[in-house]
């Protein structure tokens, strides 16, 4: 087989990035080692910055996002038993973020590019990304039991932090920076609807709580708790009971319901630069993993499947390869600025792990200010819409 662009991975970054070259006239073909069942299934939630709306719109994606998706106007910080609220369109000149669950995007991305699009191969497992740096590089994998070879000009790696394009990259040269961070976070989806139409972040002293709307008739929660939690410590009604603790403030009746998912899961953080060696371009979390709190991994990875597709038609119409060249410089500056906002709400938010009272008194400091009637509210709101992609 030989392509233009192979994209290993057809997650939100490779579906969209195919979308994207198949609509400018870059000939591409997407492997993908689930089944379409597989890679359509998930509970994993989505809040969408304004900026990847837009590109969604642009490129045709968007008919059900913006029918079933819900638009959050404000962020909600509750603190000291009191509340909040950020209003984002009057901070940011209108911007907003809107809940749309990735596995919905997912499968709307699928449907498009089976319709009308570039070869998408579902049980086609990457084996290894060969010669990267050469102007030829290719991509084994297996397919329906036979190993094949996809010769491509350029390789997309949008296979996840474990994946084969990982193992491309030269030992020297790139550099990996992470942390794993000292708490992990217990999530739930319920059968409940939201209690509240925004963002809700709570700063509790007995740790972090979330609520955010999943869909119209499922509410997502989150709850700080100690690194090594196990599922069996926390029956339903113990998350239940913890949850009305900390989200408490501010009015709005915390509705339960059926927990239909759940699981915990550790903090890290990781960024590997250069996102490009040679001919492969690292996308989305084969590229870096970022803090939940600030809902950004889904964001970043969209926004660099755009800065990729921009970079592969100016190649395809003016023979140059400048924007290609500056793909992981013109990422990582985004990057790098959602890690540091993710690191600092973190910080801001979760309780000290060793509960000490100075840290405590910071944090409050803090969050007052943010709360206040200044820059640092329009800092926030900023943050949480997210900047134009271009």
């Amino acid at each position: 087989m030989r392509t233009t662009v192979g994209i290993i991975g057809a997650g939100p970054a490779g579906l969209l990035l195919a979308r994207l070259l198949h609509r400018a006239g870059v000939d591409c073909v997407v492997l993908e080692a689930r089944d379409r069942e597989r890679v359509e299934r998930g509970r994993r939630g989505g809040l969408l910055e304004q900026g990847v709306t837009d590109a969604l719109r642009e490129c045709g994606a968007a008919d059900r996002l913006d029918r079933d998706g819900l638009e959050l106007r404000g962020v909600e910080l509750r603190f000291e038993g009191r509340s909040h609220r950020v209003d984002l369109p009057s901070l940011t000149g209108g911007r907003t973020v809107v809940s749309y669950p990735q596995s919905e995007l997912v499968k709307d991305l699928v449907l498009l590019q089976l319709l009308d699009g570039p070869p998408l191969l579902f049980g086609a497992r990457a084996l290894a990304v060969e010669k990267p740096d050469s102007e030829q590089p290719l991509i084994r994998f297996v397919h329906e039991g036979r190993e094949q070879t996809l010769e491509c000009e350029w390789v997309a790696g949008c296979d996840g932090a474990r994946g084969v394009s990982q193992d491309a990259l030269p030992a020297d040269g790139v550099r990996a920076h992470g942390r794993t961070h000292p708490c992990s976070w217990l999530g739930i989806l319920a059968e409940a609807p939201p209690f509240s139409d925004e963002l809700l972040l709570a700063g509790h002293e007995r740790g972090f709580a979330l609520h955010t709307a999943h869909t119209p008739r499922l509410s997502r929660f989150c709850l700080q708790v100690p690194d090594g939690t196990r599922l069996e410590e926390w029956p339903e009604e113990r998350v239940w009971e913890e949850l009305e603790v900390r989200l408490a403030a501010g009015g709005g009746e915390l509705r339960r319901g059926p927990v239909v998912a759940r699981s915990v899961t550790a903090l890290r953080s990781r960024v590997t630069e250069p996102m490009r060696h040679g001919r492969l371009l690292l996308a989305g979390d084969a590229a870096h993993l970022v803090l939940p709190t600030a809902a950004k991994g889904l964001n970043l990875a969209l926004a660099d499947a755009v800065t990729m597709a921009r970079g592969f038609f100016h190649w395809r119409v003016n023979g140059s390869a400048q924007l290609l060249d500056r793909y992981s410089e013109l990422c990582l500056r985004r990057v790098w600025q959602a890690q540091r906002f993710a690191h600092d709400l973190t910080a801001l938010l979760h309780a000290p792990p060793d509960g000490d009272p100075y840290d405590r008194q910071l944090q409050l400091a803090w969050l007052r200010r943010l709360t206040g009637p200044t820059a640092a509210a329009a800092e926030l709101a900023e943050n949480c819409a997210g900047p134009p992609l271009f």
